[in-house]
């Protein structure tokens, strides 16, 4: 473990605590659990900072500390941080992303049209509606009674305006606010939201559409998605690595690997999103780790989702690390009718939500015929309730008689917003 930095010396150190365990990804990151007492030196960055824990420094990550409730600070006294998520959504970028996104746009899109016998006279919501377009496919698709759009951004007012320019103004209610203070005149058939994020999870705006359901869906009522799962799989990436890593071993001639520690500090302890993995990247067959059941899923359930697999090497190559990607499905109200299946891997069209890349620190050679093992689990970070943590436990087992099984390894990515 590294020593403090000389030129941090003059400076008084802060005191923070643990909100939930880190375990450091190498000799440069400070391990730590919950609840233990910190001492920050700087704030390197804004998501890593220098810290001390009973003589030992290290990097931290910045969004699994706080400093007490005592403290004045905003994040903690506003811990979905509605305030910047929200007025994400009160700005046109976001929407342009998603509407342009004709893969989930037509999928939801099919699933009305597909069910729009079966949704004559229904009481439907569709939460966290955004522009509305899923109210208006469903005003224009179907003859639904009523339609609850629901969003809390201040995009619902310009809502009213697209509802009312589309001449959807008498099945289409909109309404502004979050799940939690809806106040329906009655409850509803079907409830209906594009609530994914990268990883599936990440953001959790999942939770409003659970306390939507539990306080607002009739007895017997669909959702739209129905189920969901998280898929899996080892893969190459050598672009990402060689332009990340690789670069510093000999630019412009010059030896530069004094370099590489840093570079895998910022380039590989986090995340990689909106990442396009192709087929041939990938070294075996995907497997789905974690399912979810929509209509049985809890609140509660989504602190701590844990998964396993066993993946087998279909070719030999550069195990770089895993790419993750999710699909939904979409029952049919319809005697015999078919699942809409809407799914971001790399096997179907492209999404605006692409894949997820969690990097090892340094890509292991395999053979086909080998076989890795282990466990996913996404942690929700206690105090920041839109962020999360995927902590991955693998080993790889060689086909390969005589040669010795390689260590379990584990990794933890925090992703923030």
């Amino acid at each position: 473990m590294q020593t403090e930095k000389e030129d941090e010396d003059d400076a008084s150190p802060e005191e923070f605590f643990g909100l939930s365990d880190f375990t450091g990804s190498d000799s440069d990151q400070l391990s730590f659990s919950t609840g233990d007492r910190l001492l920050v030196h700087a704030r390197t960055s804004s998501e890593w900072w220098w810290a001390e824990l009973q003589g030992v420094f290290g990097y931290v990550p910045a969004s699994f500390l706080h400093q007490g409730a005592e403290e004045d600070d905003a994040s903690l006294e506003d811990p979905w941080q509605d305030e910047e998520y929200f007025g994400s959504y009160g700005t046109l970028r976001l929407h342009l992303e998603m509407l342009s996104d004709r893969s989930r746009t037509e999928a939801y899109r099919q699933v009305i049209l597909n069910n729009s016998s079966s949704l004559r006279d229904k009481v439907l919501m569709d939460l966290g509606c955004g522009t509305g377009i899923i109210s208006l496919f469903c005003a224009r698709l179907a003859q639904p009674s009523v339609v609850y759009a629901v969003e809390a951004s201040s995009m619902a007012d310009y809502t009213r305006q697209l509802v009312k320019q589309n001449g959807c103004e008498a099945v289409v209610t909109v309404l502004q606010g979050r799940a939690e203070e809806l106040d329906l005149p009655d409850k509803v058939d079907v409830l209906v939201s594009e609530w994914m994020g990268n990883c599936l999870l990440f953001e959790f705006m999942v939770e409003s559409v659970l306390l939507a359901r539990d306080r607002w869906l009739r007895e017997g009522g669909v959702m739209w998605p129905s189920s969901a799962a998280l898929t899996l799989v080892p893969c190459q990436a050598h672009s990402y690595y060689a332009e990340k890593m690789a670069f510093w071993e000999r630019p412009y001639g010059l030896d530069f690997t004094p370099l590489q520690p840093l570079a895998q500090q910022e380039f590989f302890t986090k995340p990689k999103f909106s990442h396009i993995i192709q087929p041939d990247d990938c070294l075996s067959a995907p497997c789905d780790v974690i399912s979810l059941d929509m209509y049985t899923l809890q609140v509660k359930d989504l602190e701590e989702i844990k998964g396993q697999f066993q993946f087998h090497m279909e070719k030999s190559g550069s195990f770089h690390g895993f790419t993750a990607w999710f699909t939904v499905h979409f029952e049919s109200l319809e005697t015999g009718g078919a699942t809409v299946e809407l799914n971001t891997g790399p096997n179907s069209e492209p999404t605006h939500w692409k894949q997820t890349l969690f990097m090892l620190d340094r890509p292991v050679s395999v053979r086909a015929g080998d076989s890795i093992s282990g466990t996913i689990l996404l942690s929700r970070n206690p105090v920041w309730r839109r962020h999360m943590t995927v902590t991955l436990q693998w080993s790889v087992n060689s086909s390969t008689e005589g040669t010795d099984n390689c260590q379990v390894e584990t990794k933890s990515f925090p992703m923030w917003r």
